[in-house]
């Protein structure tokens, strides 16, 4: 198995200087080692340090998860990067994590190529924050079978935050908690957050959705992460640590080196000490920058790796923790990231044909709490009531984030079949202030304004026998009307039209004779074909009239001789 550097709590100038030297080791060597601890706990993640008093340094005397890769790793330089279908313990990544890193890559990719956020990276800041979900331990949809929450954040050996979300996302109305496989505090997630998975909800615990909201993060600005200057600043800006920074780097140069998907759930947990940090420490990291945007997915963390045993070589044993580790969090939004009103910005009305596109999409606009538009605000719209209608992609629900000008439009609404109303919601900010719009919106049977037979010739049956099948096309506007519905009646007379009670006849599913059938329906290209008819035995001269939805009309003669 390979090497590892075990996690120690260290205090002041010792945790950088035994960090640098673990680092420099991995880098020039490879040797034999241990595997980690496996934690299945759920609950809690044992605190990530942010300083408790903030006055000499960012990184406290607190405990972190600073393991770092074994010292043989999974290829040597130079080898592909191409997954390998077997590989070290340590170099596996759990199926449906490895999954959202790398189309977390390919997601950002689309809309900020520029950025070339590796997917890697993702990876590296994924082992650190949550030992990559907790090894895995995730659903289907890639959510975690129970929260992964960072200590409450009250100012007892942590940085004090108080509640911006009401729990809803961390369980704790008085302080907030770092939440997730990426561990984001909620006033973050609020900005940045996203869905990843496209079931239409932001949710910190789905690898998919935090693994976009941090690639989205990293390449705030104008950063282009394959230069090294501009991917140290985005790894300062998730957390104000340089140990942080040298512990995210290892691992990502691990991983670049090759790595495997694992099952999930058999992912490889970091160890670590229990319990929270000290009040000591002299180390002080150097300043770093962050992005243009609400706070950081968990500043403050101050990994430091475990020393070996003096004269062995071989690294010191630590006993396995009781839960993962944590990100502290960054300050609230200041009034203008803060979301302060939503506003409709143009929206006609909303109104279409069953099967048919809206003309209109929803269009809103938030502002922040001096007024001003409020650029990357998140904002769901849903589809409520009995109908349905989609957004593009059959959605119900899709998030998205507003432009620079503070506005967003939804998806285009494209109606089903079923006709009436219902109604659409854009809601924006938290579940316990949300910014609430609600439009109203029709769909209408569709219409055909014409109706007429194909052929000419002459509609005729002897007494008792089958008529000739009849096909009509109908038509709007003169084209052709597909999905009308059509209803067909045996009537007595064109002038006063009445249901006729004898002659020619439709046959109902068991057999009885019905003269009104309602619900046919047009095809694609307009036409239908009637189902059959019959004669009785009254001969003489009938009418069958064919309505449509819309006004068309269509008077047949029927001859029984």
């Amino acid at each position: 198995m390979a090497a590892q550097f075990g996690r120690r709590l260290r205090r002041g100038a010792t945790t950088t200087a035994v960090a640098a030297a673990a680092v420099a080791a991995l880098t020039a060597s490879q040797g034999p080692g241990a595997p980690l601890a496996d934690n299945a706990g759920g609950g809690d993640q044992q605190a990530a340090g942010a300083s408790p008093s903030g006055d000499s340094a960012a990184t406290g005397n607190s405990p972190y998860y600073t393991d770092l890769p074994p010292l043989t790793t999974p290829n040597k330089p130079g080898t592909s990067v191409n997954l390998p279908v077997t590989g070290s313990t340590e170099s596996g990544i759990p199926a449906s994590v490895l999954a959202a890193y790398k189309k977390a890559e390919q997601t950002v990719a689309g809309s900020d190529a520029a950025c070339r956020l590796p997917w890697q990276l993702l990876a590296a800041i994924g082992k650190v924050e949550s030992g990559q979900a907790r090894g895995g331990r995730v659903d289907a949809n890639g959510t975690t079978y129970s929260p992964i929450l960072g200590p409450a954040l009250n100012g007892q050996g942590f940085a004090l935050i108080k509640d911006t979300d009401g729990g809803a996302f961390d369980g704790d109305a008085t302080h907030d908690r770092a939440v997730g496989p990426m561990q984001f505090i909620p006033s973050t997630w609020a900005t940045w957050g996203q869905d990843g998975n496209g079931d239409g909800r932001e949710d910190p615990n789905n690898v998919y959705d935090a693994a976009l909201a941090a690639g989205r993060y990293l390449c705030a600005g104008t950063r282009n992460l394959a230069v090294g200057a501009d991917l140290d600043r985005a790894v300062l800006s998730y957390n104000h640590s340089r140990e942080y920074l040298r512990t995210v780097r290892s691992w990502f140069e691990y991983y670049k080196r090759g790595t495997h998907e694992v099952p999930d759930g058999t992912g490889v947990l970091p160890t670590g000490p229990r319990g929270g940090g000290g009040t000591g420490g002299s180390a002080s990291p150097s300043p770093s920058p962050t992005p243009p945007a609400s706070g950081t997915p968990g500043g403050g963390k101050s990994p430091s790796p475990g020393p070996s045993t003096p004269g062995t070589g071989t690294p010191k044993p630590t006993p396995p923790p009781t839960t993962p580790p944590t990100t502290p969090p960054s300050p609230s939004p200041t009034p203008s990231e803060r979301l302060g009103s939503l506003e409709n910005a143009g929206t006609g009305p909303l109104a279409a044909t069953a099967g048919e596109a809206f003309s209109e999409r929803i269009a809103v606009r938030a502002r922040n709490t001096l007024g001003a538009p409020l650029a990357k605000a998140s904002v769901t719209f849903t589809i409520t009531g009995d109908t349905d209608t989609r957004f593009s992609g059959g959605l119900t629900a899709v998030t998205l984030r507003t432009a620079a000008d503070g506005t967003v439009s939804s998806p285009v609404l494209r109606a089903g079949e079923k006709t009436g109303e219902f109604k659409v919601t854009a809601v924006a900010g938290t579940t316990t202030n949300p910014r609430t719009l609600t439009y109203g919106a029709t769909v209408t049977a569709r219409q055909a304004d014409a109706i007429a037979r194909t052929g000419e010739a002459a509609v005729t049956a002897a007494a008792g026998a089958r008529f000739d099948d009849v096909q009509v096309k109908a038509t709007f506007k003169g084209a052709a009307a597909a999905g009308v519905a059509v209803t067909a009646t045996m009537i007595t007379d064109a002038e006063q039209p009445a249901e006729n009670d004898k002659g020619p006849y439709f046959k109902a599913a068991d057999g009885t004779a019905v003269r009104t059938l309602s619900g046919l329906r047009t095809g694609a290209d307009g036409l239908l074909t009637l189902p059959e008819f019959f004669a009785d035995d009254a001969p003489g001269t009938y009418t069958l009239r064919l309505t449509t939805q819309g006004g068309g009309t269509l008077d047949i003669v029927l001859t029984v001789s």
